[in-house]
């Protein structure tokens, strides 16, 4: 599908996770391909993301492992944690996919930009040094995170400093309440940090299931995680020895050595010529797309986290495939958003897919909901007063499984087998006539018999 006239058949701004993939495949369709990137390749995830953030949770969760050590007979030296030892391995890793992504794009004869890029108009991109033409553009610049305008908030960090603090505090106030402040407070935690979580709603993790929510938070409080919820913050102050003082709405006031809000992301559009170039944007920034990605310029597609669709790295690459089958391959797909797996990360892990119970009851479906509760069989040795919590959401009518959620150890890997599963329209008969594996947590999910609501 060669574009005569252009530089390139397709021009791609951003080689995060959707771009990469979009831009690979329309290179081996025989498409010219060119990509920038202003930062790292591999985007948010690889960069600042899934992967270092994954990382952490391993390095923090070896200090319950070193606790748990002894109910199984083993005598452990008091341990001791290096962070700058575990960021230069981080860094290590991070370079060597970094290294991967790149060698991608290379086998794939698409040509990488190192550079910011901008829109002049619908077909041509302004590079540092350069501009050059492409028919059909893609754009996948992502998101960063979002600081809310409050006195102070120059004393905070995102996610984004997170990775490469050079020291760790002693203590740290995490503000907000989604999947990224649940996770970095179970990171700190497990590394040692003091760590209160504040959140303006009742309840963080809104949209996940209400039940695990509730049994996250008392794990967490298990753990000397300080939650406070309906909390928000009025002024940040700096102390002259260097300390941080926040004063809280309701007047309280907290001390901390550091403050990192992850209350939310917004699209990564701004500078990028978007609107100049005719294309519409939504009032958060986002790029408005169809349900074949194309925006309101007919030779501009987006994809990823700067659509604000659904912001998860998986969904991001199937949305970037989606775009290269439309338009490359004359096999028109649009992405599907049904039944999509997700986990939080936090300590201990949450998975998910499909409708939680109160979904499901707010669409007046009829349904069954199956729970199981219990100690981990690791946990009746080593002493720690963990829970898992596993549900099952079941149509009465149809008797099929429209949701499954966990809370627990290995929750996503556990989640990611059931959902596809669920995707293929499993009934609860089905998980019935299944033989579990014993012993092992995830066989409770073809044991639940005895609906509870």
């Amino acid at each position: 599908m060669k574009s005569h006239g252009f530089d390139f058949d397709l021009f791609v701004i951003g080689a995060g996770s959707g771009g990469v993939r979009a831009s690979r495949v329309a290179a081996r369709y025989g498409a010219r391909v060119a990509v920038a990137e202003s930062s790292r390749i591999g985007g948010t995830c690889v960069n600042l993301g899934c992967v270092p953030k994954k990382l952490f949770v391993y390095a923090s969760h070896f200090r319950d492992d070193f606790e748990d050590a002894a109910g199984f007979g083993w005598s452990v030296d008091p341990p001791r944690f290096d962070w700058t030892q575990l960021l230069a391995s981080k860094d290590r890793e991070i370079a060597r996919l970094n290294k991967i992504y790149k060698g991608l794009l290379d086998g794939a004869g698409v040509t990488l930009f190192e550079s910011r890029a901008r829109l002049v108009d619908r077909n041509t991109i302004a590079l540092s040094d350069r501009q050059v033409t492409a028919e059909r553009i893609l754009i996948a610049t992502g998101g960063k995170p979002h600081l809310p305008t409050l006195p102070g908030i120059e004393h905070a960090i995102t996610s984004d400093q997170a990775f490469h603090l050079p020291s760790l505090p002693r203590r740290i106030v995490i503000v907000g309440g989604g999947y990224i402040a649940v996770e970095f407070a179970g990171i700190f935690a497990g590394l040692g940090v003091q760590v209160t979580q504040l959140y303006r709603g009742s309840l963080f993790l809104r949209g996940f299931d209400h039940d695990l929510r509730i049994e996250l938070a008392e794990s967490m409080r298990r753990r000397d995680i300080d939650l406070r919820f309906d909390s928000d913050v009025e002024r940040i102050d700096r102390n002259p020895d260097g300390t941080l003082t926040l004063t809280l709405r309701s007047g309280d006031q907290l001390q901390t050595d550091l403050v990192m809000y992850a209350s939310g992301r917004t699209p990564n559009t701004a500078g990028l010529g978007l609107t100049e170039a005719g294309v519409v944007l939504d009032q958060d920034g986002a790029v408005v797309v169809d349900a074949y990605s194309q925006t309101s310029v007919p030779n501009i597609w987006a994809v990823g986290d700067v659509t604000n669709r659904m912001n998860l790295t998986p969904v991001a690459i199937a949305e970037g495939q989606a775009f290269v089958e439309t338009v490359f391959n004359e096999n028109p797909q649009k992405p599907d958003y049904d039944s999509v797996p997700t986990a939080v990360f936090s300590q201990p892990s949450l998975a998910t897919v499909g409708l939680t119970e109160e979904a499901a009851r707010s669409q007046h479906l009829g349904i069954d909901v199956y729970k199981s509760h219990f100690r981990p069989m690791k946990n009746t040795l080593s002493g720690r007063n963990e829970r898992t919590l596993m549900k099952l959401v079941v149509e009465k009518q149809s008797g099929k499984v429209i949701g499954a959620h966990m809370l627990g150890p290995e929750a996503a890997e556990i989640i990611q087998g059931i959902a596809i599963a669920v995707r293929a329209g499993v009934r609860k008969v089905d998980f019935d006539r299944t033989i579990g594996i014993h012993p092992s947590a995830a066989e409770e999910f073809v044991t639940m018999r005895t609906p509870q609501s």
